[in-house]
């Protein structure tokens, strides 16, 4: 048996980051996103939204990569959205997404970050926020 204990924290916007979640959408894509995670194994720990991104804090199980994770979560949860006719306009994500690894020393501080977002929010535009995670990590934002 392996014993894998691997945190991720993954931010993914929707595509072209139109702000098209609604406030009383939230609730109802993220306990879909959290449900139908965990039937493909994937164990989300911490998960919320913004109108134009997500951030979740998953658990990776071993035999899946985090781009196999993402776009599991990312696809069955805009085909669903599509199927239910939330949303007037066709529903979907964008492709490109930022995941890092979290240690458990930091767990409880990256759970603070993502339930904290409408504060963050006030302050910070998802771009800048996205940007900011590339740049700590080493990433160019442009490429």
């Amino acid at each position: 048996m392996a014993y894998v204990k691997v945190l991720i924290h993954a931010v993914w916007g929707t595509k072209n980051r139109e702000r098209i979640i609604s406030q009383h959408l939230r609730a109802e894509i993220l306990s879909h996103i959290k449900e139908n995670a965990g039937t493909k194994e994937i164990f989300i720990d911490t998960l919320n939204s913004q109108p134009d991104h997500i951030h979740c804090l998953f658990y990776l199980n071993a035999d899946m990569s985090v781009a196999k994770a993402i776009n599991l979560i990312k696809g069955e949860s805009s085909f669903w959205i599509n199927k239910q006719q939330l949303l007037k306009a066709k529903f979907e994500w964008a492709d490109e997404y930022f995941a890092a690894s979290v240690s458990e020393s930091q767990k409880d501080k990256v759970r603070a970050y993502i339930l904290n977002q409408d504060e963050h929010h006030r302050k910070l535009s998802f771009t800048e926020e996205y940007n900011k995670f590339l740049e700590s990590y080493g990433y160019s934002p442009h490429g």
